[in-house]
């Protein structure tokens, strides 16, 4: 029997199968539709407005249906049909015209077309962007309009979070949207993941991604990736360097950009302008300007974190009337998305930020972009000014200029075609608050801190800006902006230090050489010949080391007429003399008089050593000699003298008083007659037994002594308890002598144990081990024992005690102990 549900199995194919089966049919026969209509387009040619009008996929539609995207932005309009077609695109577009969808529609139709869809298939597309906070942007949109029925794995690699459960899922993912950074660290260590089918790599802000900060990351990602691949750069400010292209391997790449021909390269909406404000007002007038904009979302950006978050501290304990963020790339990541959403949805807000908030991110409403630090070029202000005035609505934009900024900023910001105009503070309205600040900075030292570190931060950040036409350190006050921090004074910045030294020797050097040449202009010219180690070694001077020598190679001529070249004759000659004396040490002066008197110094000239003088030191058997300015300055030095003393020798005394040296060696002669060596041997022998008797004889008695003492301590202790035990016994009823009240068996038990302890103590046994007796607390009596169970135990133990003294003394030693035993047991 034969059914609609039959087919040439056996069995009957299940009505899921089937229904998968039909729907992989109409997806084959949608993707043959799709590639007609998309070899169709004339994206030269043609125009298009709506989304409509392009041949998209019908779970592309319904998502760009639910997220309200019905009409094309220019960019897009553009770049999304050559992007369908394959092409690769260099996208230049003002910011906020939504460059985001005009790579995200692209990578989802053509994915979809491909069919590369699951986790077998592999990663298709990657998305890269400079910043987390962008790729998070990035990653909400593309989910708001992929989940209406496109059944792609994609995922979010970013910093901050683990590194094992990214790995887990990587290697079934799609689509990718992910930092250079967190991307590169994946591809190195996940064996697992694996790009060789990757179809279409994506770089959002291409320009930030390709310059030095990610340069090396971008490069080593590249030579993962296959060369066959679609490629998308899109940005405000689009770089056309042909290394930056090569480095990509892109394949005649189509260049979009709708803003070309604009008279502006910022939103029409945006009004741009600029205050002439000196480097030490700019936080009064920030203030001032907060104040009179309470109602409204500032954007506020600084070149630093330190700065930002002085600047929020103190801002912050000020309490401004307005609700107070800020960001910067040092915070962690849950704590950048916590201030970027607040920020996000609040209507009346103020935002520090540094440039990790100037690229890309999408915060909806901003009046006010106020950027107090100068940015480092155009491109930077044309991002930063971006977070205002997106998708055709108004904003306004305000740079705060140094006077020695403007002409440098204004003349780059006209070239890039950013129209900026000059508008004046009312002086009435600004307020100051450095006085505030330095209060706070004497209160808490943690804002004391952190305006020293935004005060050193920010003016490296200047020392280190590339363009020195705009950025002029030597002609910001430092001083007056230190003490708008609330400083108390200027913190130390240890490279302007350096730098200023540098610059000092640099002149020197030049002032020498000006000298120098002013002096040779008339000489002639002369090629210098090659010096050699002995020529170097010949012009040293003050080397005391070469000091003979150097005589002996010079002295080529008479003794006498070297002495007299030596000692200074013929000084009007010198130009013609081969040596001559440089160098003449007075043999007296101030200073040495003073050295001579401190350190002991009878200085002298010495015809023997040309043009220096001989120096007797007291404690040095050798004479010092006086030839060069370094030996001079040896006399100023006690320290430095002591090389030349001689060593000193330290002296011992014996018994008698009389000095020895530590090491006093004996003659043989004297050793000799003392006589012979085993005698001698014999005798200190001898000696040394004789002293260690003696100390044994002192040793023992003491030790005796100590015994005696523990004993008779011992005995009084056994005393004190003997007497008490025989209250206890009058109570109870013992055996007792009429009229004595003391226990017979106790005073006989006590005398045995004295007279065992005599004997012990004469036979000089060492008891120094032994402990006293201690008396054992009586147990306290349970819940469930009566009194007379007390009394019943205490008699037993009586009994047994007195059984025990009876043993002791079942052996009498002779007739009068019999006796008294006898008498005792009769009584």
């Amino acid at each position: 029997m034969a059914g609609a549900g039959i087919t040439g199995r056996t069995r009957p194919t299940k009505v899921k199968k089937q229904a998968s089966a039909a729907k992989r049919k109409r997806d084959d026969v949608d993707v043959e539709k799709l590639e007609a209509a998309v070899a169709a387009l004339e994206p030269k040619s043609a125009t298009y407005k709506d989304f409509t009008d392009l041949p998209l996929s019908e779970p592309t539609k319904a998502g760009l249906k639910a997220g309200h995207f019905a009409v094309m932005t220019d960019v897009q309009a553009k770049a999304i049909p050559l992007a369908l077609q394959g092409h690769d695109i260099l996208g230049a577009a003002k910011t906020g015209s939504g460059k985001t969808l005009s790579f995200l529609i692209p990578v989802l139709e053509n994915l979809y077309r491909l069919q590369h869809i699951g986790a077998d298939a592999g990663l298709g597309a990657l998305i890269l962007s400079p910043t987390r906070e962008l790729a998070i942007q990035i990653f909400d949109v593309l989910r708001k309009i992929g989940k209406h029925g496109h059944m792609f794995a994609a995922g979010l690699l970013i910093g901050g979070k683990s590194l094992e459960s990214e790995r887990d899922a990587l290697t079934r993912m799609n689509i990718v949207v992910a930092t250079p950074g967190r991307m590169l660290q994946h591809l190195s260590q996940t064996a697992a993941f694996n790009v060789d089918d990757l179809k279409m790599l994506v770089l959002d802000e291409a320009d930030r991604i390709l310059d030095m900060g990610f340069q090396r990351d971008v490069d080593a990602i590249v030579e993962y990736l296959p060369k066959e691949r679609q490629t998308l750069l899109f940005s405000a400010t689009q770089s056309r360097k042909v290394s930056d292209l090569a480095r990509l391997s892109l394949q005649d790449p189509e260049y979009v950009s709708v803003h070309a021909e604009d008279k502006s390269a910022t939103p029409k909406g945006l009004t741009q302008n600029y205050i002439i404000c000196p480097i030490e007002q700019k936080l009064d007038t920030l203030w001032s300007f907060i104040q009179a904009s309470k109602k409204s979302k500032i954007l506020c950006f600084f070149s630093s974190a330190k700065t930002v978050r002085f600047v929020y501290e103190s801002f912050r304990h000020m309490q401004p009337g307005i609700p107070l963020l800020h960001i910067h790339g040092r915070q962690k990541q849950g704590a950048r998305l916590d201030v970027t959403a607040k920020f996000s949805a609040a209507k009346n807000s103020c935002l520090f930020a540094t440039d990790v908030a100037a690229r890309g991110l999408d915060f909806p409403a901003v009046d006010f972009v106020i950027q107090v630090d100068c940015p480092d070029d155009v491109d930077t202000y044309i991002h930063r000014v971006g977070r205002t005035a997106r998708y055709n609505r108004e904003g306004r934009g305000v740079l705060f200029l140094a006077p020695s900024e403007e002409e440098g900023m204004l003349k780059r910001l006209e070239q890039k075609k950013v129209p900026v105009e000059l508008i004046n503070v009312r002086q009435k309205k600004k307020t100051s608050i450095k006085e505030q600040l330095q209060n706070m900075n004497f209160k808490d030292p943690a804002i004391k801190y952190l305006g020293q570190k935004a005060f050193m931060t920010h003016v490296k950040s200047l020392y280190l800006q590339k363009d020195k036409e705009v950025f002029k350190l030597k002609e910001y006050d430092l001083e007056a902006y230190a003490a708008s921090l609330g400083l108390p004074g200027t913190p130390r910045i240890k490279f302007l230090a350096n730098d200023d030294s540098k610059q000092k020797k640099q002149a020197n050097r030049e002032k020498i050489e000006v000298s120098d040449d002013s002096e040779e202009e008339e000489a002639p010219k002369a090629e210098k010949p090659v010096r050699t180690k002995y020529d170097r070694m010949f012009e040293r001077q003050n080397q005391d080391v070469l000091a003979e020598h150097y005589k002996k190679l010079v002295r080529d001529g008479d003794d006498d007429e070297a002495a007299n070249d030596f000692s200074g004759a013929g000084a009007g000659d010198a130009d013609d003399d081969f040596m001559a004396v440089k160098r003449r040490i007075p043999a007296d002066s101030d200073d040495e008089v003073s050295a001579n008197e401190t350190f002991g110094i009878d200085a002298s000239t010495d015809p023997a050593v040309p043009g220096g003088k001989v120096v007797k030191l007291a404690g040095a058997s050798q004479p010092l000699v006086i030839d060069s300015h370094r030996r001079e300055k040896l006399l100023k030095s006690k320290k430095k003298l002591l090389q030349f003393m001689d060593k000193g020798k330290k002296i011992v005394y014996d018994d008698e008083g009389n000095a020895h040296e530590v090491y006093e060696l004996e003659g043989e002669e004297e050793f000799k007659a003392r006589g012979l060596p085993e005698e001698q041997r014999q005798k200190f022998i001898e000696q040394a037994r004789q002293i260690v008797e003696a100390a044994d004889v002192d040793d023992k008695a003491a030790a005796r002594e100590k015994r005696r003492e523990k004993l008779r301590k011992r005995k009084e202790k056994e005393r004190g308890e003997l007497v008490a035990a025989s209250d206890d016994d009058d109570e109870d009823g013992g055996v007792q002598l009429a009229g004595t009240g003391e226990d017979l068996l106790a005073n006989f038990r006590a005398d045995a144990m004295y007279s065992d302890e005599d004997e012990d103590a004469d036979d000089g046994a060492d008891e120094d081990d032994e402990e006293a007796p201690q008396l054992v607390e009586k147990k306290q009596k349970k819940w469930f024992q009566s009194d007379s169970e007390d009394e019943e135990r205490e008699s037993k133990k009586k009994r047994r005690k007195g059984r025990d003294a009876r043993h002791v003394v079942e052996q009498p030693e002779t007739l009068e102990d019999m006796e008294d035993m006898a008498a005792r047991l009769l009584g």
